[in-house]
């Protein structure tokens, strides 16, 4: 249920928009023509929240506020899109000298945003992500690290995305050619491995609101309703089969089966 609102006298113009979903609801509210500010609240039960809801609405009513009509522009869309999230990451990676800059860099930018902004920037990145999260990718991430349990294998997978997408997508299809883009690593004894990128929206997040994690969360399920957990991963391959591995991808072996990139 989703019951708009909105208030205009001589000194105001704000909406009010409320969605009720299940155990929780959402709430938008700003001035008329904004994105506006987000807050989500959770109940125990569907009618402890519905009651909630109910309560809201009468009270805003009484204060004066109106049902918007359907026509009317009450509320800005956000400005966050897929490209603008594929941009930004490429903006990031010319701002610092660092990938620890460049992170730093992001999370200020998003900070400044509206809150919608800050979710949606984070679900297009879950989205893509899970893309990456493939059998063929892991034993690619685990010849060049000589190793990669899960925790590696995100913060592989967190790098591979940072390096944008056309990279991103070549990669996912033919793992072998991710083979130039490590050449930089190999001169810095670095590995491919970016932790930081998995947090920075909730850390935005935290920036502008003071709030944690947990508050983000709900936020994010309750804008996006992405609860997504990879799917298990059937491997087609065993990290003591080293035959197996070299006939997989054999210039990756070529190149890092004796010699990995490592700390």
């Amino acid at each position: 249920m989703e019951t708009t609102l909105i208030y205009k006298d001589g000194s105001s113009n704000k909406f009010w928009k409320i969605n009720v979903s299940g155990k929780s609801y959402s709430i938008t509210y700003g001035k008329i023509g904004t994105v506006g500010a987000v807050k989500v609240k959770s109940f125990d039960s569907e009618e402890a929240c519905q009651k909630d809801a109910d309560k809201l609405i009468k009270s805003k009513m009484k204060k004066g506020y109106t049902p918007a009509n359907a026509v009317d522009q009450v509320m800005k869309e956000g400005s966050m899109t897929e490209i603008v999230f594929w941009e930004m990451l490429k903006t990031a990676k010319q701002k610092g000298e660092d990938t620890e800059e460049q992170i730093e860099w992001m999370v200020s930018h998003l900070s400044k945003k509206p809150v919608k902004d800050i979710v949606i920037f984070d679900y297009f990145f879950n989205q893509n992500y899970l893309k990456s999260y493939t059998s063929d990718l892991w034993a690619a991430a685990y010849i060049i690290m000589g190793g990669a349990s899960d925790d590696s294998f995100d913060y592989f997978r967190a790098w591979l995305l940072f390096q944008g997408k056309e990279i991103y997508d070549e990669v996912i299809n033919d793992p072998e050619k991710i083979i130039p883009h490590l050449k930089v690593l190999e001169d810095e004894e670095d590995v491919p491995q970016l932790e930081d990128l998995l947090s920075a929206a909730s850390i935005a997040y935290e920036e502008k609101t003071g709030l944690n994690y947990d508050e983000y969360f709900d936020l994010y399920v309750k804008l996006t309703g992405d609860e997504t957990i990879p799917p298990d991963i059937e491997f087609d391959w065993d990290e003591e089969d080293v035959d197996g591995l070299k006939k997989k991808f054999p210039t990756l072996w070529e190149k890092y089966g004796d010699n990995p990139l490592e700390y």
